[in-house]
């Protein structure tokens, strides 16, 4: 008989009613000839004797006396509840989010696996089998925040079927959203825009992945695009992957999934800056209070970002001032510059004054040069102002080529699509 195979009910009514004058060693020929231990014969004899015959006929159940890891019906309700109204917003709902998100609000949280359980048995979940364990993923991680920014574009639409493209830069070491950007199309300007937006909030990047798109980096096409021209401008090295291996830029990928996921089950924007709105309180939901599954401990991106120090901005390239220039006699070199356009619409390098135009007045511009031109960029948007080729020497005063008197702004921004 095996191990755990219940006694015959035959052979416990025999042991029932075992006569109290058996012979010596009927208790052992017994026990051989049904494939019982002595000790079972005696364990169920004892019983019989103390509870009565009518005990020992049917096995007992094996179930424990009790069950300290059994959940209770309310965690169970509960823990049902947190998913329910986490679905409900648009963000992760798995049992790994539950467990975070209850034990955040003060609860006693189940364990993820428990959770896992609870989900099935209430039909809400389903089991996954053929996925791969996480502990088999191979990550490829930056050492350091701004070691690497990923850059992409994801279509979405707005009311009555008009779509529209969010950017989104993601900081490869934390997983921070570095900044989002909602345009009508996917525009070079756009790129340029969200990148200048990132640097204004979280300082420059030692590298850029983007893919090979038109917008973004088409070096690959012999073109050297706007994005590009702007970052390698201040240092920036851009990267891309190869041609149809989306995975290189896996984890923007999988970033547009949870935004999806959230905006979803938001009402449906009628413009731009509505939707954009949307993204920005994604943003900070993402960055702040989303315990984030790829990053050890499950902590937030911020919490990431904030323990490790962050990489070294690059040096701007390029920026020794051409021989021709005024200020080459002087051994001075011109370092990139941020500084406001004046009241008359100008701004004053090494006794040079450019002018950018007095509608601009006011406006916080970033400087930047090489060896034969100086550029002047927004860094509110990342818009290329006004560029020059370095002047003769002795020259105080380089115009923006357009006419002098009241202008209208030439250049405005992009309405909205209404």
């Amino acid at each position: 008989m095996s191990k755990n195979e219940p006694v015959n009910p035959r052979v416990r009514l025999a042991i029932a009613q075992w006569p109290t004058d058996a012979p010596r060693g009927a208790v052992t020929t017994f026990c051989a000839e049904h494939g019982i231990s002595r000790k079972t014969f005696y364990l169920l004899r004892a019983r019989a004797a103390a509870e009565g015959s009518a005990s020992i006929l049917e096995p007992r159940s094996r179930r424990p006396h009790t069950s300290p890891t059994q959940l209770l019906d309310d965690a169970k309700q509960h823990a049902l509840q947190v998913r329910a109204s986490l679905e409900q917003s648009g963000l992760d709902h798995g049992p790994i989010s539950v467990h975070a998100k209850m034990t955040s609000m003060g609860m006693d949280a189940p364990s993820p696996a428990s959770l896992s359980r609870v989900f099935r048995v209430a039909g809400v979940a389903r089991a996954e089998p053929q996925k791969r364990p996480r502990a088999s993923y191979r990550r490829f991680v930056y050492p350091a925040p701004n070691a690497c920014w990923q850059l992409d574009a994801t279509e979405y639409v707005l009311t009555r079927g008009r779509k529209c493209v969010i950017f989104q830069v993601l900081d490869d070491h934390s997983r921070v959203a570095i900044a989002s950007h909602v345009a009508s199309g996917e525009t070079s300007d756009a790129a340029v825009h969200v990148i200048a937006k990132g640097i204004a909030a979280r300082g420059v990047p030692q590298r850029l992945l983007t893919d090979n798109g038109i917008a973004l980096n088409p070096s690959r096409r012999g073109i050297v695009g706007q994005l590009v021209d702007y970052v390698t401008r201040l240092g920036v090295e851009a990267i891309t992957g190869k041609p149809y291996k989306p995975t290189t830029q896996g984890k923007n990928e999988r970033f547009h999934q949870t935004l999806f996921r959230y905006l979803d089950k938001q009402p449906l924007a009628d413009t731009l800056d509505e939707l954009q709105t949307q993204v920005d309180e994604f943003d900070r939901i993402y960055n702040t209070e989303r315990p984030h599954q790829g990053l050890p401990g499950h902590v937030t991106p911020q919490q990431a970002w904030d323990a490790t120090p962050i990489a070294e901005a690059p040096r701007p390239f390029n920026l020794a001032t051409p021989a021709e220039s005024p200020v080459a006699a002087t051994g001075v070199f011109l370092p990139e510059n941020t500084r406001h356009v004046t009241a008359s619409g100008g701004i004053k390098v090494n006794g040079v004054k450019f002018q950018i135009g007095s509608y601009l007045a006011g406006t916080l511009v970033t400087i930047i040069s090489d060896e034969k031109t100086i550029a002047f960029y927004s860094v509110s948007t990342g818009e290329l102002l006004v560029e020059h080729p370095w002047p003769a020497p002795g020259t105080t005063y380089v115009g923006n080529g357009r006419p002098r008197g009241p202008q209208k702004n030439p250049r405005p921004g992009v309405s909205p699509i209404c």
